[in-house]
């Protein structure tokens, strides 16, 4: 089954808003490829170190609110 990664992209950067601390940190306990692509597009820090968070640049800080609104918030 072909998957597209760019939706898979999308959807880990939505949920990262949902562990976003204050200081642009979120849990990194998602898929490698996809924080790896995430990391290359500049939108987080590099995820290969030894902290359990990665940090979110502020384009991705916005990004991650707007998809994660768009995926999850109840409507009406």
């Amino acid at each position: 089954m072909p998957i597209d990664e760019r939706k898979i992209d999308e959807a880990v950067l939505g949920l990262l808003y949902l562990t976003l601390h204050e200081d642009g940190r979120a849990w990194k306990g998602f898929d490698w490829k996809s924080l790896d692509r995430l990391h290359r597009m500049g939108l987080i820090e590099d995820p290969v170190n030894k902290n359990t968070s990665v940090v979110l640049t502020e384009k991705a800080i916005a990004e991650s609110k707007r998809i994660f609104q768009l995926l999850f918030e109840k409507r009406g």
